[in-house]
């Protein structure tokens, strides 16, 4: 095994319950986004079962941390579709990732001071309760 790539290449590929399960996400949406066009045609077996390799559990990780941020389906696509054109588009992934992470950035300002409020009315209920006769 002198060729670290002879390791990937022989990595046994997944199944779509096996994606499911080790991305949360169901059998059905794991179909709409390789319909959607978020992830590109998942390799088949000779029975045309979905078999994905270890480059598109990574892909697909990083297409939930985009959801998970808030990153609309429209914008992932649009991601989606800049990534699989290649090279020529970095820039534009790269303007694209930064305004969502100063989006991302901004909602996590007005979450924390949400929070904030909360901790302050937290406080206040945990002292007039402090302060009733027992």
């Amino acid at each position: 095994m002198a060729n670290g790539n002879a390791v990937h290449q022989q990595e046994p590929a997944l199944t779509i319950a096996q994606v499911a399960e080790r991305t949360g996400l169901s059998h059905d949406t794991l179909r709409y986004y390789e319909r959607a066009g978020l992830i590109e045609r998942v390799g088949r077996t000779t029975g045309n079962q979905r078999r994905y390799a270890a480059a598109d559990l990574a892909w697909l990780e990083f297409l939930l941390r985009l959801r998970e941020t808030g990153m609309s389906i429209s914008d992932m696509r649009r991601y989606a579709r800049l990534r699989a054109a290649g090279g020529a588009t970095l820039t534009d992934r790269l303007a694209m990732l930064r305004a969502h992470r100063d989006e991302l950035a901004r909602r996590i300002h007005v979450l924390q001071g949400n929070a904030g409020v909360l901790d302050s009315k937290i406080k206040h209920y945990e002292t007039l309760i402090d302060q009733q006769p027992r």
